[in-house]
């Protein structure tokens, strides 16, 4: 099979390796089979049902723009190379895309944001996929009250690269429409473009940025490629397959970013690393969003902040009194 090749793989990585989390692991065995002699089957997906002792995660991350969050699904479907999630549990807010492709059938999501709604509770969704069009009937309402915003992740306006780094995903011109179709409904929304990676998409951030706000994104942010711990060695491994000849400048660049380092965990340098290709990065950025009125909640196009006002419990929750 061609290096490049990723049919039988479609998650982006191209080897498996077990969670650093998880209770049991597994270590490849040499049976004598050559990797052309061996089952060339393709990755089903499985679901499960998994029983949490509450669905909200907290953090109290400095870096990190919420207190609170909620990940209806455990793993995803996108396979996206570069996810920082890969290893961790249902922790951290954002782990996971909340519109998975399965969320057709259990409408988790969907039974979340009907509570929120109910109790006015304010909420913010990051997501990739399309699926978020069939709760504008949600959405909407909630508003109009400024109890939502949604995020759509676009790190590239490339198809070809896009389907390399995010197999499963909805194409990029695809999200752009979903953008549309949420300013359109006067749903405040923005463009989260991530990952940003050295050498292979940093060079269209400006090109990611406007054909946003052309779609009627309001806000934007960004985050750079971060390789923490098994992703580090699922990255390069990609990275090997699909531009050999450009891995080490890749990786060169991020770690240039990270002290020396492929990863750098502190708070506040994560997610944007440090030196003069994050600094150009950032610069390159605040001007972009300048020139395109993204982030400028002066003009009252925003609001910066959701109201947390409204919220009231809800009305039938079946709770019983203790006494």
């Amino acid at each position: 099979m061609d290096s490049t090749d990723d049919r039988l793989h479609l998650r982006g990585a191209r080897s498996h390796l077990p969670g650093r989390f998880e209770s049991a692991a597994r270590e490849p065995v040499d049976d004598g089979w050559t990797p052309e002699e061996r089952d060339a089957q393709r990755l089903q997906t499985s679901v499960t049902i998994e029983r949490a002792r509450s669905i909200i995660s907290r953090n109290d991350s400095p870096d990190i723009g919420f207190s609170q969050s909620i990940n209806p699904y455990r793993g995803c479907e996108h396979g996206c190379i570069y996810c920082y999630a890969r290893p961790s549990p249902i922790a951290l807010g954002a782990n996971t895309d909340c519109y998975q492709p399965i969320e057709r059938k259990h409408r988790i999501t969907r039974a979340i944001l009907e509570v929120l709604a109910e109790c006015e509770h304010p909420v913010t969704i990051v997501t990739k996929s399309a699926l978020i069009e069939r709760d504008l009937d949600l959405l909407g309402p909630m508003a109009a009250k400024n109890l939502v915003k949604v995020f759509v992740s676009i790190g590239t306006l490339d198809r070809e690269l896009a389907r390399k780094l995010e197999p499963r995903a909805a194409s990029p011109q695809r999200r752009l429409d979903v953008l549309k179709t949420l300013s359109k409904n006067s749903i405040p929304c923005g463009v989260m473009v991530a990952a940003l990676i050295p050498a292979l998409n940093d060079k269209t951030l400006e090109e990611v940025l406007e054909a946003a706000a052309q779609a009627g994104a309001a806000e934007a942010a960004y985050v750079i490629l971060r390789l923490p711990n098994e992703l580090k060695d699922l990255f390069k491994e990609w990275l090997a397959a699909h531009y050999p000849q450009r891995a080490d400048h890749v990786i060169s660049i991020v770690r240039q970013m990270r002290g020396g380092r492929d990863n750098d965990p502190r708070f506040g340098e994560r997610m944007t690393g440090t030196g003069n290709y994050a600094a150009l990065i950032e610069k390159r950025f605040e001007l972009a969003c300048r020139r395109l009125g993204l982030n400028d909640h002066g003009a009252g196009r925003n609001p910066a902040e959701l109201d947390c006002s409204l919220f009231r419990p809800p009305s039938h929750s079946g709770q019983m009194a203790l006494f």
